[in-house]
């Protein structure tokens, strides 16, 4: 689930192991440039955090960040 903390959206994706994380971080990614609003976010082996958070709205959770927090759970269905 998507938390709304410090003005982010974060969420937490635990995979199998490094090749789906990347994986799944390069549908993320296509995604992104769509929606034209690219995340911040790590991996390490195979986990990947990720925050959502509009910049140059004052660094605020807004209608963009939910729109592609959608997006992304949607590839995991």
């Amino acid at each position: 689930m998507w938390k709304e903390e410090n003005n982010t959206l974060k969420r937490t994706f635990t995979f199998k192991d490094f090749s789906e994380a990347f994986a799944f971080m390069t549908r993320v990614a296509f995604l992104a440039e769509q929606h034209q609003h690219h995340p911040n976010w790590s991996n390490v082996w195979n986990t990947v955090e990720i925050e959502l958070t509009t910049h140059d709205a004052g660094n605020v959770v807004t209608e963009k960040d939910k729109k592609l927090a959608e997006a992304i759970d949607a590839l995991l269905s």
